[in-house]
């Protein structure tokens, strides 16, 4: 992008495994696919920033003045972090959807629709204060960042150069040199941004427990073919939440608890903390290997 053109962007993430549980790829991909679906090419007709929390480090008025007039041109994600282009060679829209923020969308008609992260069962009645920023479309609808929780925020201008690839794109190759490389616990490695983009603490145990890896297994004792279950799991269970509304919907998420089983074969749910992050593994299926010692399990 030319030197006159702004970007607002979503989730500034460095590279280390410190990212929350939520969102993860497939909830920003749920609200990417949202966006492009309902909100593309509708004039903006105003902007609410006046959030500053939300919005810092912009004083209120900014966006609004960056924004208004333009339409919102194409819905991106790379990992976690999700933009929008504007017209007119216009700055990018960007909105972190914090722990448990999600994006509403409203047609000219009233309908609105809903994507990011899961509605909780217990979520008290909509209030007008947790929506923490809109665009106002002039046919009447808007889009919204909703955010009970007040953690997501709108930014300008986050460089995205140190995230790795998109874990929903990259290659088996580039999977297997990331993958194996150095010789951190494997779980710190799935979780490292700067290295594979989007997987967060929840993706990640469901991954290593579709691959009957243990999390804290070396890096670099793993074997090809561990490499390969990894990569292969990672592309199913991407796959599996994103079709069916998040990273709670893992297979083994049910079981993280104590006196938790494992689904497929029944042993018991162990728990430790590797990477720095809570983590729940199968005793039997994903015991380690000879030979792949493990990093520090508490």
């Amino acid at each position: 992008m030319g030197a006159t053109k702004w970007r607002i962007f979503t989730i500034a993430i460095t590279g280390t495994c410190k990212n929350e549980g939520m969102p993860e790829l497939p909830e920003v991909e749920t609200a990417r696919r949202l966006i492009a679906d309902e909100a593309l090419h509708r004039r903006i007709a105003d902007v609410d920033d006046s959030d500053t929390f939300v919005c810092r480090p912009h004083s209120p008025g900014e966006l609004r003045a960056a924004l208004t007039g333009r339409t919102l041109t194409a819905a991106r994600r790379r990992g976690k972090s999700m933009w929008c282009e504007t017209s007119e060679d216009g700055p990018d829209l960007g909105i972190h959807l914090g722990m448990g923020g999600r994006i509403l969308v409203t047609s000219a008609d009233g309908r609105v629709a809903e994507g990011g992260g899961p509605r909780r069962r217990d979520a008290q009645r909509h209030k007008a204060e947790w929506d923490r920023f809109t665009l106002s479309f002039a046919d009447g609808g808007s889009l919204v960042l909703f955010d009970q929780r007040r953690l997501g925020r709108v930014r300008l201008n986050p460089a995205i150069d140190a995230l790795g690839p998109d874990a929903a794109d990259v290659t088996p190759a580039e999977f297997r040199g990331l993958i194996t490389r150095g010789s951190v616990a494997v779980k710190a490695r799935l979780l490292d941004q700067s290295r594979i983009a989007g997987v967060g603490n929840l993706l990640a145990d469901e991954i290593l427990w579709q691959a009957r890896v243990h999390p804290a297994a070396r890096t670099d004792t793993l074997r090809p073919a561990d490499a390969d279950r990894l990569y292969h799991a990672l592309e199913s269970a991407l796959k599996s939440a994103i079709a069916r509304g998040g990273v709670h919907t893992g297979d083994v998420i049910a079981a993280r608890h104590p006196g938790g089983t494992c689904p497929r074969c029944g042993a018991e749910m162990r728990h430790g903390t590797v990477g720095g992050r809570s983590t729940w593994w199968c005793s039997r299926e994903q015991a380690l290997t000879e030979g792949q010692a493990p990093t520090t399990v508490r």
